[in-house]
């Protein structure tokens, strides 16, 4: 596996090795990522979504390049840059900006039924990525549960996806390609590094973007705002990717991808209880049956 690129050993993706420890760390990530969608909106209080963007990736990326330092890392070889390019931009720069973008029209609790296709997403990667053949239940229960979504999506928009929906459609299919490079990656060296490589590629763009959006979004630093982007920056930006990568590694996509059906239930709580939003009972049955389709995909792939 060492000796070979991204490009020749595909099946690394979908033969988890054995190892402990995995679902532990996946599950921190889980948690951490559940937390996202309230701590955007909370930096959004005194941000602009283009400044919430980019001071979160500027700050987790100056945090990062201080950790590869003090450990004296050596940057990752040639063959390895392609995968955290894809992560860099999925899961570093793409969710991030496509996401906060959508929740200026939509509520945290509705971005988080959306983005429940992303351990289904993430599953579709992993098994595209390994060239595997799934069941035909698998392509069935994942039809159903997009189905479930985008239903959901154009009841709640009056016919069809709104502007905020294809920018968390998009942030799905981003993250899961991140995701499935990450881990990955994350076979060859510590999975922490392999999101602090994906966070320092993001910094020449995410230096300017920053300046550009401070001088076009006026900035307000409110305690919800700080609060909101240390976490965006910390628990979500450093420490909820660099368990989660490693804990897919670990345990493997499929298995450890199953623990992520808890987020956007996680979600819909912490938005009740942060953010004082309602929850209709449509909400609540759609992640309900998003979860219950993700299940049947996870135990019927092969």
């Amino acid at each position: 596996m060492r000796a070979q690129s991204s490009a020749t050993a595909p099946a690394a993706i979908a033969v988890p090795p054995p190892a402990t420890g995995g679902t532990a760390l996946a599950a921190l990530g889980v948690v951490a990522f559940s937390l996202t969608f309230p701590a955007t909106v909370w930096a959004m209080d005194g941000l602009g979504p283009w400044t919430t963007t980019w001071v979160r990736v500027t700050l987790a990326a100056a945090i990062a390049g201080c950790c590869l330092l003090a450990v004296r890392a050596r940057p990752p070889a040639r063959r390895h840059w392609g995968g955290i390019a894809v992560a860099a931009a999925g899961s570093v720069t793409g969710f991030p900006l496509l996401s906060t973008l959508a929740l200026q029209t939509s509520d945290a609790s509705h971005a988080a039924v959306v983005v429940g296709l992303l351990p289904l997403a993430t599953a579709v990667y992993a098994t595209t990525r390994a060239h595997s053949r799934p069941s035909p239940v698998f392509w069935i229960a994942a039809g159903a549960g997009a189905a479930l979504v985008v239903g959901f999506t154009a009841a709640q928009s009056g016919g069809a996806p709104t502007l905020g929906d294809v920018y968390l459609f998009i942030a799905v299919l981003l993250c899961a390609a991140a995701y499935g490079e990450g881990a990955r990656l994350s076979r060859e060296f510590p999975g922490w590094q392999v999101n602090a490589w994906a966070l320092l590629l993001s910094l020449p763009l995410a230096v300017p973007g920053l300046a550009i959006a401070l001088l076009a979004e006026p900035a307000t630093l409110t305690p919800r705002t700080v609060t909101g982007v240390l976490w965006l920056a910390v628990g979500s930006g450093i420490v909820g990717l660099a368990v989660w990568y490693r804990g897919l590694a670990r345990a493997g996509i499929t298995r450890a991808s199953q623990l992520q059906l808890a987020q956007p239930l996680l979600t819909l709580l912490w938005s009740v209880l942060l953010l004082g939003e309602h929850l209709p009972a449509e909400t609540l049955a759609t992640a309900l049956g998003v979860l219950l389709c993700i299940a049947v995909t996870q135990r019927s792939r092969g």
